[in-house]
């Protein structure tokens, strides 16, 4: 299993949130993903569940119909498809995202669109 840390893997992007995967398998996915404000990952739905941990920062995190505000130290876990997405609120944001099983290239194509459009919920 490989040791990092957040601050370690720390990389901004200044045209979309930045994520650093850190270990995968073929059944769970952890990254690390980094927002500058107002950065977000599209509403999407796909057949694995999700937990998000917030590190640093504020943002919102989709489960379904509700948005959860979230702030250093809060969890949040959303089953398999369920509607989520995770956006920075007016500051960085920092967070650790597992997913298991790894969603598919099929299954992160309305991420792509959304980011592509500047869409979070498309």
């Amino acid at each position: 299993m490989p040791k990092t840390s957040v601050e370690a893997e720390r990389a901004y992007r200044d045209d979309r949130f930045s994520a650093r995967g850190v270990f995968t398998s073929d059944r769970s996915k952890v990254v690390c993903g980094y927002f500058e404000p107002d950065q977000f990952i599209t509403v999407h739905a796909p057949d694995s569940d999700v937990t998000v941990v917030v590190q640093a920062g504020r943002g919102i995190v989709r489960d379904g119909d509700e948005e959860h505000a979230v702030e250093p130290g809060a969890v949040v876990s959303v089953p398999a498809g369920r509607d989520r997405g995770v956006r920075a609120d007016g500051k960085r944001l920092e967070a650790v995202l597992v997913t298991a099983p790894p969603p598919t290239d099929a299954e992160h194509e309305p991420v792509r669109k959304g980011l592509e459009n500047g869409d979070f919920e498309p």
